[in-house]
């Protein structure tokens, strides 16, 4: 009898710190908007403000623009430096009629990079009791950031002849998740407009 009343005490005291634990998950699915924006705001970062940039070609010019990389982002990072082409005064276009250079994007580098830290409780599930423990966070932090690197080699067209490489371009994004006591969760970013989980963000 005496046993049976400890292990009903021990299944209630299981069941309240389960219901007053919180815990979020930063997915690792292959392109959260969180992920998605950790990346594009990378590259377009990593891009000057100033429209003086000096190219080795001139300004006005038709230029084909290509792009290569292992990763399967690279045709959005071609869509934004296309655009930064664009407000540099250059012509920018898939085929290769009337253009007079032809610039290669590099991809050196794009992605996503995460990595955490907890102290507290992991999750336990019991063998011979049909119970289960959630993960009890005493302190957690999930950091995640975005990474992008990539060079721009340019090509005169119509004879194929390797004018000049660019310099790299860098630019890096983070998103840092943390929780405090079970319950208190919050997150550290340089995300211009992140996504915010759960109703209580909701206007």
């Amino acid at each position: 009898m005496k046993k049976m009343v400890t292990m009903l005490c021990l299944s209630a005291l299981i069941g309240l710190l389960s219901s007053c634990s919180t815990t979020q998950k930063i997915t690792n699915s292959s392109r959260t908007a969180t992920e998605q924006l950790l990346i594009s705001e990378a590259v377009m970062r990593s891009l000057p403000k100033q429209v003086d940039l000096p190219l080795p070609i001139p300004r006005g010019a038709i230029v084909k623009l290509d792009v290569t990389g292992m990763t399967t982002d690279k045709d959005m990072a071609r869509a934004i430096i296309a655009g930064w082409l664009g407000l540099l005064g250059y012509a920018v276009q898939d085929g290769p009629e009337n253009a007079t250079h032809r610039i290669n994007i590099v991809v050196d580098s794009l992605g996503t990079e995460m990595g955490s830290t907890f102290f507290g409780i992991p999750p336990i599930r019991a063998s011979l009791i049909p119970i289960s423990l959630p993960e009890l966070a005493l302190f957690k932090a999930e950091h995640q950031s975005g990474y992008a690197k990539f060079h721009l080699d340019v090509f005169e067209m119509s004879s194929g002849r390797f004018i000049a490489s660019s310099s790299s371009f860098l630019g890096d994004t983070f998103y840092n998740a943390y929780t405090l006591l079970f319950l208190i969760s919050f997150n550290k970013t340089d995300l211009t407009s992140p996504p915010r989980i759960g109703a209580f963000f909701k206007p």
